[in-house]
Order: structure tokens, then C-alpha cells, then sequence
């Protein structure tokens, strides 16, 4: 049996997992891989051009969250946006992919998590990271393999872990800040007539913007927040602005104290874990040790909180016979999605496991690998795909109720759209050799050929009738319009 799923996440849990599941293990192991991309300090560029990106597709997330607040995120968006012309096709496409790109991101924590228990384990060898990884994956399943009021709890503690440990480096770092390291910034360094500056300003943004993902995983929640139209935008936009003090902290912090080269030496600790280097120098190796266990935390915590959003994506989809109908049945007991938990865990063990064996190189890490393909297969069937969803359903369905209105529409998503196309269209010459695009079509192809089979077997368009449901302009309470988040924030 499948049902309504409780509506149990208040603001601040919701705010805690999107802050969780963003900070994560990202600046801690991405932090050199900026500087490597930029070439010296002035890398904070990238974690500011992160921010603006992030923000702007924030607002775009918060509008369609906040007016169709479902389980499955994207999934609805898509769904209600392009019935209109191609049925089933686009939330088809999206559900298919977000398979492989979330855990794909969970991928990424699991292995920032093993890349940090170097320095603890330095003589850990690669099939012993290979155990702690799918470990890791098989501990994180098992915790969230409960109700969602009991994760709401350990997600709230693992949230005060994240905040501790950032908070540790940040001020490690201030107490033996040299401002001439940090922005002494080598002769060119922003020459925006050069061609290199645009290409590395391309791989920082990929990499800030990874950085800043999770912003959205209380939409994926959206059945499980309570009073949606206030908690979901909230939690999206607190959250992105929270993160963004707390990575300029870090990055100006660090870049003060750590040589910006020993980053870019792979035989140098701070290449591989720069917090903790940042506290051995500042406090002694005793502090770097425990620093480096809340980092280990937190790591988890990005991981634990990106599955459980992750988990809840086919859900919807499968309740309306657009994927596998195993997919919505929840747990007799818990009142969760099994399969997707299940399925997403098990992509995110081998993502993690395959990145490590691929991408061994010192420039192409496996970070760099999983990072490069998650971000090209997101931006067609996610981010275009939303900024397209939201003029459609402004158009389509005028009269759906909108909690919050996007500020300064339409230039938010003017903004996301560049951003979006910068990133996707320099992902092969940032990666040679690693073909990002070819890869993401591919994807995308297969993705169409499996929507023809299934929509064969199902008999609906383009082998059926094509069916509209406008579902929450149907349901939408008769109720007076409330002034909506972004006026009353304005």
C-alpha cells in the first residue's frame, strides 16, 4: 500500500538539510581543486560565482516548490510544465537521470570521506578506502531506515557537527591569517581578454556550484514539510546564504595560512586535506585529528541527507505510472520509499568505486571525474529543463496558487540560464579526455529509447492518448492570496 506521506519537517530541520547536504565534504576537498582551476588565489571567484548561480536557480526551485510541494521535486515540475505537448516524456527523462546524477553526488561525499581518513590513515590502501567507502554507503542506508520524524532528529544533531567543524577551520585559520597570501593574486590573474581565464573561470564554476548543490533537497521533501509555500522557499534561500558566508570564511581563511602551491603539490598533505593541514599549522596535530573527525561527520551527514531526498525522487513518478510501480511502495511501518532507498544506495557504492578506479590521475582525480559527469547530465533534463517549466506554468496555469513569486523575474533566471550554459558548454575542453557532453547525450539517447519502450508497453502518447491533469490547479485551496515570501522578505 502507498499513501500520503506526513507532512513532519518544520523550517529549521528543513534548513539543517539542505546546510548539511551542501557544505558536506565540498570546500574541504574542493578548496585546492578551485585554486588548480583558477591558478593562485583568486579562486574565491569561483565560490562567489557559485553563489550568484546558486541563488539565482534557488529562486527557481523555491517558486515551483512552493506552488507544487510533492514528493519528487523536479519530477512534478516537469510533469505538470510539458503534459501540454509531450506527455510523459520530460518527467520520464528527468526521473531516469536523476538515478545516475544523485548518487553520483553522494558518490562525491563518500569519497571526499575516504580522501580525509588519509590523514588519519595514512597508509590506508586503495582497496582498504575501497571497504570504508561501501561501508559507509551500507551504514548510511541502514540509518535511514526509519521515519522521517526520527531522521528530522539525527539530521538536526549532524547539522551542529557541520557548523563546529567549518566553525573550527574558519577560526583556526583567522588565528594566523597573513592577508598577503591570501590576496596577493599573481600578475593576469583576471585577464578577461584571455581565453584561459574564461576556461579555468568555467571549471571554478562547475566546481562552486557543486559546491552549493543540495540547496534543493527540501524539494524533493516537498510531501513532507510542513506549511510548504512558507518553510520550502525559506529553507532554500537561508540556506544558500548561510553556506555562502560560511565558504568565503573558509576559502580567505585557508588561502591565508596555506601556501597556495603546497595545494596543487600532490605529495603535500594540504592537496588532499587542507583543513586539516590548516589546523596542524595553527593549532598542533592533536587538534587536527579531532577537526578531521567532525570533517569525517559531516561528510557522512552530506551523504545521509542527499539520500534521503535522493530516495524520494521515484516515488512520485511511480505513483503515477511513469517509472517502475515498485518504486511507490513505502515501507509497511516506517511510512518511507524502500526501492528508491535501495536503488540510489547501491548507484552511489558503484559510483564511488568506479570514480576511484577511472580517475586516478593527477589531473583527473576521482573527484574531478564525478563532479564533471554529475553537473553535464544535471543541466539538460534539470536545470534548463526547470527554467523552461516555470515560463510554461506561468503561461499554462496562471491561476495556480503561488506561495512565493520569484524576485526581479525574469532575471533570475536569465542569470541561471548563462550560468548553466557557461558550465555545460566548457565541460569537455575543463575535462580532456574525459568527455562530459558525449557522455550526457549518451545518457539523454538512451534515456529516450527506454521512454519509447515504455511508453510502447504502457500504450500512452506516443503510442496512446495524451493526458493532461493540472493536479494542484485542481486542488488549490479557495482561499484568499497571502502575500507571498518574496514580497514580505522584499
Amino acid at each position: 500500500m502507498s499513501g500520503p506521506l506526513p507532512r513532519r519537517i518544520g523550517l529549521f530541520q528543513a534548513t539543517s538539510i539542505n546546510m548539511s547536504q551542501m557544505v558536506g565534504i565540498g570546500p574541504f576537498v574542493t578548496i585546492p581543486l578551485m585554486v588548480a582551476a583558477f591558478g593562485g588565489p583568486q579562486a574565491v571567484i569561483g565560490f562567489l560565482a557559485g553563489a550568484v548561480l546558486a541563488l539565482a536557480d534557488g529562486l527557481v526551485w523555491a517558486e515551483l516548490g512552493a506552488a507544487m510541494p510533492g514528493a519528487g521535486g523536479t519530477y512534478i515540475y516537469l510533469r505538470e510544465a510539458f503534459q501540454y505537448r509531450s506527455g510523459r516524456l520530460m518527467p520520464f527523462l528527468f526521473v531516469w537521470t536523476a538515478i545516475l546524477f544523485i548518487p553520483l553526488i553522494m558518490s562525491t561525499g563518500v569519497q571526499g570521506l575516504v580522501q580525509y581518513l588519509t590523514y588519519l590513515w595514512p597508509s590506508m590502501t586503495t582497496g582498504q578506502g575501497d571497504i570504508v567507502g561501501l561501508a559507509v554507503v551500507a551504514l548510511v542506508v541502514l540509518l535511514l531506515w526509519r521515519r522521517v520524524e526520527s531522521i528530522g532528529r539525527i539530521t538536526v544533531v549532524m547539522w551542529a557537527v557541520m557548523i563546529v567543524s567549518v566553525a573550527a577551520v574558519i577560526l583556526a585559520a583567522f588565528t594566523h591569517f597573513h592577508p598577503s597570501m591570501a590576496f596577493t593574486w599573481p600578475a593576469h590573474a583576471v585577464d578577461l581578454g584571455h581565453g584561459s581565464f574564461w576556461l579555468g573561470f568555467a571549471s571554478g564554476l562547475t566546481i562552486g556550484i557543486y559546491d552549493y548543490l543540495g540547496y534543493n533537497t527540501t524539494a524533493y521533501l516537498g510531501a513532507e514539510l510542513k506549511d510548504p509555500g512558507r518553510v520550502l522557499p525559506r529553507s532554500v534561500v537561508y540556506s544558500i546564504l548561510a553556506v555562502m558566508v560560511i565558504y568565503l570564511g573558509m576559502q580567505i581563511g585557508v588561502l591565508g595560512v596555506i601556501p597556495w602551491h603546497d595545494m596543487l603539490d600532490p605529495n603535500n598533505v594540504a592537496s588532499q586535506s587542507v583543513a586539516s593541514a590548516v589546523l596542524e599549522k595553527t593549532l598542533g596535530k592533536g587538534a587536527a585529528d579531532v577537526v578531521t573527525i567532525l570533517i569525517l561527520i559531516t561528510a557522512f551527514a552530506s551523504v545521509f541527507t542527499g539520500l534521503l531526498g535522493g530516495s524520494r525522487v521515484p516515488f512520485d513518478a511511480a505513483r503515477d505510472k511513469v517509472f517502475f510501480r515498485s518504486f511507490a511502495k513505502l515501507h509497511p511501518r516506517h511510512d518511507f520509499p524502500m526501492l528508491g532507498l535501495l536503488v540510489m544506495g547501491a548507484i552511489t557504492a558503484a559510483g564511488f568505486v568506479l570514480a576511484r578506479h577511472v580517475g586516478t590521475s593527477a589531473t583527473h582525480p576521482p573527484l574531478t571525474v564525478l563532479i564533471s559527469l554529475l553537473t553535464t547530465v544535471m543541466v539538460i533534463v534539470q536545470s534548463f529543463a526547470q527554467i523552461a517549466a516555470l515560463l510554461i506554468l506561468r503561461r499554462r496555469q496562471p491561476t495556480l496558487t503561488r506561495p512565493y513569486r520569484m524576485l526581479l523575474f525574469p532575471l533570475p533566471l536569465v542569470i541561471a540560464a548563462i550560468g548553466w550554459a557557461v558550465i555545460y558548454c566548457y565541460a569537455d575542453k575543463a575535462n580532456p579526455g574525459v568527455h562530459p557532453i558525449e557522455w550526457s547525450l549518451a545518457w539523454v539517447a538512451l534515456g529516450l529509447i527506454s521512454f519509447a519502450i515504455w511508453s510502447r508497453l504502457e500504450k500512452i502518447w506516443p503510442f496512446g492518448p495524451r493526458e493532461t491533469r493540472e493536479e494542484y490547479v485542481a486542488a488549490e485551496p479557495q482561499n484568499p492570496r497571502r502575500p507571498d515570501i518574496g514580497e514580505r522578505l522584499a
